[in-house]
């Protein structure tokens, strides 16, 4: 394998690392998000969406030239070799290099893809909880304060009435309070709303990211296939070529 493509390679054995662990169930999104946030990588991230691009397009170009391998050494339907076995091992073993090749790049591309959208995604998720969380106490706060109110709004009507003072009955209070509780009772209830909303949007998130786990399983699986085949392709060559 040359220089070029054990480079490839090594990207792509670590980009299934870190897709393995993103993928690893017990570290919470906000985990995730706090490493993000972390100094290091938000000095990496400054230049990260370059590196990004620059990497999309050197594995776009390693693609297409493995592609155009693919199809250069695919002669051996077209062209009589039977007479010459040498050439066909020969051409063989160049098809399979190039087969290989186009396989680690194209995995590497999807790869480097998905890590992007894991990543993206397990930061939106962790933005959510945070915001479900703060309506969530703000709802309770909202409610809280509404009980309070009312409760010192019976005690001081109580007190006034043993002080001989005239004050409506409840359901006949003054449009001011009953104003006041109208505004605290919309208050409630649109916190709740957004709330809702929010539980909403954590779980359709959640549902995005668990798809995104499931299919880089299954590219990991798929993967794992493709070198044991590598593996039995190399070793059926090496007896060939004894």
């Amino acid at each position: 394998m040359s220089l070029q493509w054990t480079a490839v390679a090594t990207f792509l054995y670590a980009e299934v690392f870190f897709v393995l662990l993103l993928c690893i169930p017990f570290i919470s999104p906000k985990r995730w998000n706090k490493i993000f946030k972390s100094r290091l990588v938000q000095t990496i991230a400054l230049y990260g969406n370059t590196y990004f691009m620059v990497a999309m397009a050197i594995l776009v170009f390693l693609l297409i030239d493995a592609f155009r391998e693919v199809r250069k050494y695919s002669v051996t339907e077209k062209v009589d070799l039977t007479n010459n076995p040498t050439a066909i091992e020969h051409i063989h073993m160049k098809l399979f290099r190039a087969q290989r090749n186009e396989y680690i790049a194209g995995f590497a591309l999807l790869l480097c893809l998905l890590l992007r959208r894991l990543a993206t995604l397990l930061s939106q998720q962790a933005t959510l909880m945070a915001s479900n969380e703060a309506f969530k106490k703000q709802a309770e706060g909202a409610s809280n304060a509404a009980k309070k109110y009312m409760e010192e709004n019976e005690l001081l009507q109580e007190k006034l009435r043993d002080a001989g003072i005239d004050v409506p009955e409840a359901g006949k209070k003054g449009p001011g309070v009953q104003e006041e509780n109208k505004t605290l009772k919309e208050e409630v209830k649109t916190l709740k709303e957004e709330l809702e909303t929010a539980k909403k949007a954590l779980q359709k998130s959640d549902s995005d990211v668990r798809a995104m786990k499931k299919q880089a399983e299954n590219l990991t699986v798929e993967y794992d296939r493709l070198l044991e085949e590598h593996s039995k392709l190399l070793a059926s060559s090496d007896k060939k070529s004894d």
